[in-house]
């Protein structure tokens, strides 16, 4: 088509987005566009906010490296990755769901670790926390035996251990497998939260909205059993002062766990300062194809 007016442009591009032969991705696509056309024509975008714009996609890959992923950190702190997990859970966002943002600090191949097992591998300062949970069937309310859990949460200080040169390798990570009741237990320090990264894209767009860049405290576990949708899950505790404020609008009401605080010396563990503190939780498993997401960092 020659084009005589910008009212040209986008019947012209979705003349040639219907020939694209995979189904889907012809619906992709030519929702894409379409919803692309009519945000530039709704803002009235200039060429000089083009340029910006197109400046900012290409800092964010650039901003990305094997420890940094800034385009899944922009999709949280927009809402977008709470949006896709919520709609696609839960009866296809029918009902609640504990599923949620993988995040972007997963690391694969994570030490196998046995129940009771602590995932403290170098001097980490912060109080003992102890995780009981169970991994259940949704549906049926069965412990689900064999599944696989990753643990990993950041340190006291609030840095992952692949952004902190003080913390050793696979530091406050771990892979446990659930027992014949459906149970994993663990030992760590009680997680805190953390600024997300300020110096970025993420960062100016934070400071250009006049946003706190805090996320509250914790505890991701990445939950792979077979016939079951892969879970990845964060659990926050309940009297976090962020909850209502995350900067990545990953809070939900199912993934609210309560931490409880013990002043009286641990049972199995009288050396332990106090106070200490426990983390019970239950995650539910929904039945669906195992697919393992891609790690985010290396």
């Amino acid at each position: 088509m020659i084009l005589t007016s910008y009212r040209d442009v986008t019947p012209s591009v979705l003349e040639v987005m219907a020939e694209t032969k995979d189904p889907r991705f012809r619906e992709i696509i030519t929702s894409l566009v379409t919803h692309l056309h009519q945000f530039v024509k709704e803002v009235r975008l200039t060429e000089a906010e083009f340029r910006t714009a197109t400046k900012i996609l290409n800092e964010i890959g650039q901003a990305t490296d094997d420890k940094h992923n800034e385009a899944v950190l922009m999709c949280g702190s927009l809402g977008i990755s709470t949006l896709v997990y919520l709609m696609n859970n839960g009866d296809n966002g029918q009902t609640e769901t504990q599923h949620s943002s993988l995040g972007p600090f997963w690391r694969l191949h994570s030490p196998r670790t046995e129940n009771g097992g602590t995932i403290v591998r170098s001097e980490t300062p912060g109080a003992a926390l102890f995780v009981n949970a169970h991994v259940i069937d949704k549906k049926t309310r069965q412990p689900v035996v064999g599944a696989e859990i990753d643990v990993w949460h950041s340190s006291p200080v609030g840095l992952y251990e692949n952004q902190d040169p003080d913390q050793v390798d696979f530091n406050l990570r771990g892979k446990f497998t659930t027992d014949e009741e459906g149970r994993f237990w663990l030992r760590s320090v009680r997680m805190s939260g953390y600024p997300i990264p300020t110096n970025t894209v993420v960062g100016r767009l934070l400071e250009a909205q006049g946003r706190h860049p805090c996320r509250p405290a914790h505890l991701h576990a990445l939950i792979n059993a077979e016939g079951y949708k892969v879970l990845t899950a964060q659990v926050y505790p309940s009297d976090d002062s962020y909850l209502e404020t995350d900067v990545q609008f990953g809070v939900t009401r199912a993934l609210i766990g309560n931490v409880v605080e013990h002043r009286e010396p641990h049972p199995d563990h009288p050396e332990l300062q106090t106070p200490w503190y426990s983390l019970d939780y239950t995650f539910e498993l929904e039945e669906g194809p195992t697919e393992l997401p891609l790690a985010p960092i290396k």
